[in-house]
């Protein structure tokens, strides 16, 4: 079984936009699979009791209209294998996930995997970034990781849904 992006959706904030107002793009997609399933809580201590005790998740995303790229964007989410003493949490190696620069303590393994490979990214754009017509606006996913005692080096990629606007002068 390998990993793939499911469920790629991209939506707007409104149907047409001026070159002085500002675009919200909201993407949300899932990555499932393999990785997901062995990110489990006796891999963790696997892979800490090797010192294997981070994992690194690199998510880069083109918004395109057509073929032309509007936005590149490039985002981290991490997780670190620590040693716990949580009287919530009945295991010794636990898991903490970093998210947009914020550091998440989940209480369940669900919790923890939804918190990596669950994304739900706003992406804010200006109506200057747009030419005056109409658009198809769609993302380009690609996820990569490197090699843990659980998992070897993936690069998986996807594509959104396609959103139209109008961008007038």
């Amino acid at each position: 079984m390998s990993s793939y992006i499911s469920g790629a959706t991209l939506e707007k904030s409104q149907d047409t936009v001026r070159p002085d107002q500002p675009l919200t793009l909201n993407l949300s997609f899932k990555i499932e699979g393999a990785i997901r399933d062995a990110f489990v809580q006796k891999n963790w201590e696997k892979a800490y009791n090797k010192h294997d005790n981070g994992f690194r998740m690199t998510i880069e995303v083109e918004v395109k209209s057509g073929r032309k790229t509007i936005v590149p964007l490039k985002f981290v989410r991490k997780a670190a294998l620590f040693w716990t003493r949580n009287p919530k949490i009945p295991y010794r190696v636990w898991v903490s996930i970093v998210k947009d620069e914020t550091p998440y303590y989940p209480l369940t393994v669900e919790e923890a995997q939804s918190l990596l490979f669950d994304v739900n990214k706003v992406i804010e754009l200006s109506g200057k970034d747009l030419a005056s017509g109409a658009h198809r606006l769609s993302a380009d996913i690609r996820v990569s990781w490197g090699r843990h005692d659980y998992t070897e080096p993936t690069e998986i990629s996807g594509k959104s849904s396609e959103v139209e606007l109008r961008a007038v002068a």
